[in-house]
């Protein structure tokens, strides 16, 4: 079960209705082109990764039991939920006892071949099929678990408005920042998806989707967003964020629409 300790925030500024090429009535073309290339791409993925793909899938059936597949329920665009697919790295029913709860580093719900899969994110490529389906875009903040969200909504201002946009299989709040461990590290997050949000376009997917290509091939993320331009302001909101984690005075400063009035900090917790 999931909890969290009082905290509240304020808005700096009314939040946005409409977001860039996802507009309603402009960029149309913009956003068939999306789907257009991520159907595309997907598929080119799906059949080079297939090989991968099938040793991943026989690691796992021939060192733990349960499913090879592991099926989950995400919010997608406008609240719409959608089964998501991955490669199993836990043990199976690893939840049972606990209820939906984040994973940390050294979970123990992990599996040895799941460790490997995790780190090389060969787990990841079966949402290609999401990709293809219309569920999911390459690029786009990452789905959330419905029964972990309504906390984050409840939690943090603005976390709703990442649903304007289809969930992607790699973003850049995903190049820049580590998993979600705790609101604080959520809230980071956002910033970065509003972000892409309000800039959302042909180009920036790109290169997004080719720094996530650079990361698989060995290439670390901060040396290919450098290369591909993209740290500009998301390496400025991240130096701010952790100069307020040390300096009391700034975080009464406003970043990015989300302003923290209590100094409180929340935590996910199991019970």
């Amino acid at each position: 079960m999931l909890d969290e300790t009082t905290m509240s925030f304020r808005q700096t500024r009314e939040p946005r209705a409409e977001f860039g090429a996802f507009q309603s009535g402009k960029g149309a073309s913009d956003v068939f082109g999306k789907r257009g290339f991520d159907a595309i791409v997907s598929t080119i993925l799906l059949v080079l990764s297939a090989p991968l793909l099938l040793v991943a899938m026989a690691a796992v059936k021939l060192t733990s039991r349960g499913p090879v597949i592991y099926t989950q329920t995400r919010l997608g665009r406008d609240r719409r939920t959608f089964t998501i697919y991955k490669v199993r790295t836990m043990y199976h029913d690893c939840e049972r006892l606990t209820g939906p709860c984040w994973s940390t580093e050294d979970d123990p719900r992990i599996t040895r071949v799941g460790r490997l899969l995790r780190r090389t994110h060969l787990d990841e490529l079966p949402q290609l099929w999401n990709v293809l389906r219309g569920d999911m875009s390459l690029v786009g903040p990452r789905p959330e678990r419905p029964e972990i969200a309504r906390h984050l909504e409840a939690a943090i201002p603005r976390y709703a408005d990442r649903l304007a946009v289809p969930p992607g299989l790699t973003g850049l709040a995903q190049m820049r920042l580590p998993a979600d461990t705790d609101l604080e590290s959520v809230r980071r997050k956002l910033v970065l998806d509003l972000q892409y949000i309000e800039r959302a376009g042909p180009l920036l997917d790109l290169r997004i989707v080719a720094g996530t290509a650079f990361f698989v091939l060995g290439v670390p993320f901060p040396v290919s967003c450098r290369c591909l331009g993209l740290l500009e302001r998301s390496e400025r909101e991240n130096e701010t964020e952790s100069e307020t984690e040390t300096d009391p005075a700034r975080r009464a400063r406003p970043r990015d629409g989300v302003e923290l009035v209590s100094p409180a900090q929340p935590a996910w917790r199991d019970s």
